[in-house]
């Protein structure tokens, strides 16, 4: 089985990485991906609050540590994908197992024409794997940086196409928690799509998330004064408040609040009660007045529906199907540097086994050789060696392609192991020893 190498456009933002892989993981279809501005699928930072300085677009050594991402093709379709993969191990030793298992939870069950969905998901002894859409567009934060002036036209698509992703999100009882340029992807027409699920949670009817989780620039008033004064948490209004950030910032080039991580959450109180945002005024009435809505501190007046954005005077001429459909043409288009490639993987392989080790059994036998000369703690091994026999077990082999034609086909012709092994993704039971519970 060939690994065939990827040649990326220049200025895509999916230039080859100079970073090697890691020792000890094996090198993947295709060529390492930075996960830098245009590639960043996953989980971008370590911990509850995420990190957004100046340097906000760049995720840190830990996340390179701990995902990786290449460009796949399925043979019989010849469609790409980008596929992230994570080592057991490392997820282990930091604490991140539980986030991966969320949002594989998350993205199995949803899809929609602004999300980066979830194609596959399938594991090996080493490392868990997500296969999800390539959009080759570039994220927003690698845009921003390369200094891109987006007009008032190009951000009203952009807050349009989120509010239905928004509006899709809170059918499904799902707050996405970090929406910020970095974590929207363009396609090759500029459209733009919401992706990384890593710190979502799901809040059914009537209840309200509390965790302190989210990127802090992008976060809303509401999550920081719960946390602090132990009120009554939150809901889908934060992310509503984060899209009005990013369009800000997009529009502006910087964010209307001067906002850090290591702002502590009483000063973050006290700003948003005493600062008020300052509004440009090359901007139109109309601009201004919808980010006003979007950026009201009490979340009970926050524009944070769709039903809210279609019935503003601001967006009155805007055709919805049109939207839904994409046949708005996007103001900005990427840079359409052509991605030259061949086949670079034989994706139905590893999808079609639970266990694809044919290619790494040489060279784990000779890690687990090596590993049993170390000089560690038989307990600590006993650990490891629990964690990722709960994972193995608990992991959820997901593939949508399937699942979509056993939905088109009559039941009968469906038989039920090959609907249940193969199309269905079962709940996730996360072993207690490997993830720890916490607050939504």
């Amino acid at each position: 089985m060939p690994w065939k190498q990827l040649q990326c456009p220049m200025g895509s933002g999916l230039e080859q990485s100079p970073r090697t892989p890691q020792s000890g993981t094996a090198p993947r279809a295709g060529m390492l991906l930075s996960v830098g501005p245009s590639v960043s699928l996953g989980i971008r930072d370590v911990g509850g609050v995420r990190s957004a300085d100046e340097d906000v677009g760049h995720a840190p050594d830990c996340f390179l540590l701990l995902a990786q991402v290449c460009i796949v093709q399925k043979r019989d379709t010849e469609k790409m994908y980008a596929m992230k993969y994570m080592n057991k191990q490392q997820c282990i030793e930091r604490d991140e197992v539980r986030n991966v298992f969320r949002e594989l939870e998350i993205l199995q069950e949803i899809e929609h024409v602004f999300l980066v969905n979830l194609w596959y998901s399938f594991q090996d002894e080493e490392d868990m794997f997500m296969v999800v859409d390539l959009l080759l567009g570039g994220d927003l934060r690698y845009h921003l940086q390369q200094n891109v002036q987006f007009t008032e036209e190009t951000v009203k698509l952009y807050i349009c196409e989120m509010a239905l992703a928004l509006d899709y999100l809170r059918s499904q009882h799902i707050i996405h928690r970090d929406v910020k340029p970095d974590n929207i992807l363009l396609d090759e027409q500029g459209h733009a799509h919401l992706t990384d699920f890593n710190i979502a949670t799901i809040i059914r009817d009537g209840e309200r998330a509390t965790a302190l989780a989210g990127t802090k620039p992008y976060m809303a008033p509401e999550i920081f004064h719960s946390f602090l004064s132990g009120g009554t948490g939150y809901s889908f209004e934060v992310d509503w408040w984060s899209l009005g950030i990013m369009a800000y910032e997009l529009l502006r080039g910087w964010r209307p609040y001067d906002i850090h991580s290591n702002n502590p959450v009483e000063s973050l109180v006290q700003l948003f009660s005493t600062v008020s945002v300052q509004y440009s005024s090359a901007w139109s009435k109309e601009m201004v007045a919808l980010l006003r809505k979007l950026l009201t501190v009490n979340p009970e007046h926050r524009f944070s529906c769709l039903a809210h954005i279609q019935a503003s005077a601001q967006l009155s001429g805007v055709v919805w199907s049109d939207v839904s459909e994409k046949r708005v043409e996007p103001a900005f288009v990427p840079n359409k540097g052509r991605l030259h490639c061949d086949p670079t993987f034989e994706l139905e392989e590893m999808i079609l086994e639970s266990r694809p080790l044919h290619k790494k059994k040489k060279r784990l036998a000779k890690n687990k050789s090596r590993d049993n000369s170390k000089d560690s703690s038989q307990s600590e091994n006993d650990y490891l060696q629990e964690c990722l026999e709960a994972i193995q077990q608990d992991f959820v082999i997901f593939n949508r392609e399937k699942l979509k034609k056993s939905q088109e086909q009559p039941s009968e012709s469906v038989s039920a192991s090959e609907s249940t092994e193969e199309a269905e993704a079962e709940p996730l039971h996360m072993c207690s020893s490997v993830c720890s519970s916490g607050s939504s």
